[in-house]
């Protein structure tokens, strides 16, 4: 007998990290970055998808498209518009994690007037709606999907004047005394670095209640954000502030299944206390040229099945 055919798949990637520069590398010097091959490589990504049958309902994109290094070389646009132009080959709809390294580049309101801001009209907006760029959608019953803004509580591409980067600064320097504060060095929650951010109160009260009705509906909730919220499916330090606040809102119901993050690019995947699956996708930026880093997920009413490429291992997640 013939299996029977997922109800939906999508297409995920994390940290490509575009830039048209020499290769470098990150900030411990260890890993090395491919700045311009990393976009011939989600070119790679994009071309496989587009061949897949039946064709994809959707792809992820976890964040942090273009590198930092843009802003620095007054290049932020032109790096944006060329991995945009990549994705725009799809036929289906790309929705966009707001990252560490689009905030570097890019001020939130940039972001929300850009390609990168992907909520889809008729898609229920995060709180308050336009500021945060948080949205949930069905791609196919039972199934719904939550984006969610790891960044809502971050100094980065705010106005120092602004009272949430006030906040945020206050909340940062309160767990971080270092004179760098993107050193985790000596921090009892060593999340607390700059580079991270939170999602804040009120994003996860409605975090909170888009799930009481996924419960009542028996829907089954894909959560997905740039950064990770599970310990054991990063390095302890890239996580987000407030990971162990939304673990508990995750964990106070039935319905989740999934959390998709990226930032972490070397990866990571964990099975939690409550059965949610935590799978922290590598990064392409730092994918050798000859190799790959994205995946196709394929979910049925009781699993997901990852088909990676390159350095992204196959995985079936059972719910």
């Amino acid at each position: 007998m013939e299996a029977a055919p997922p109800l939906f798949s999508f297409g995920v990637v994390a940290d490509v990290q575009y830039a048209d520069a020499e290769d470098g590398y990150d900030f411990s010097g260890c890993q090395r970055r491919y700045y311009r091959q990393s976009l011939t490589l989600l070119r790679n990504a994009v071309e496989a998808w587009v061949a897949e049958r039946p064709p994809l309902n959707f792809v992820l994109q976890l964040g942090d498209s273009i590198d930092g290094l843009n802003a620095r070389r007054g290049e932020s646009e032109g790096a944006l518009a060329r991995v945009l132009a990549v994705l725009r080959r799809l036929p289906v709809p790309v929705h966009h994690a707001w990252g560490n390294h689009e905030l570097y580049n890019f001020s939130r309101a940039r972001l929300a007037a850009s390609g990168l801001s992907s909520r889809p009209a008729g898609a229920a907006a995060g709180p308050p709606a336009g500021a945060c760029h948080a949205y949930h959608f069905s791609p196919a019953l039972p199934f719904r999907v939550v984006l969610l803004d790891a960044y809502e509580l971050s100094t980065l591409g705010r106005e120092p004047d602004s009272p949430r980067y006030r906040q945020s600064l206050r909340l940062l320097r309160e767990k971080n005394p270092n004179d760098n504060l993107n050193s985790p060095a000596g921090l009892q929650e060593p999340q607390f670095v700059e580079f991270n951010g939170g999602f804040g109160q009120a994003q996860l009260d409605w975090f909170n209640e888009v799930l009481k009705l996924s419960d009542e509906n028996q829907e089954k909730v894909i959560v997905t954000g740039h950064l990770p919220i599970h310990p054991d499916a990063s390095d302890g330090v890239s996580l987000a502030w407030d990971y162990q606040d939304a673990l508990s809102v995750m964990h106070s119901h039935q319905c989740v299944v999934c959390f998709l993050a990226g930032h972490l690019h070397l990866g990571g995947y964990c099975l939690d206390s409550h059965g949610i699956h935590h799978l922290t996708l590598e990064g392409v930026i730092e994918t050798p040229p000859e190799s790959n880093a994205f995946g196709t997920i394929y979910v049925y009413k009781d699993k997901m099945i990852l088909k990676g490429r390159g350095r992204v291992s196959d995985r079936v997640m059972h719910f």
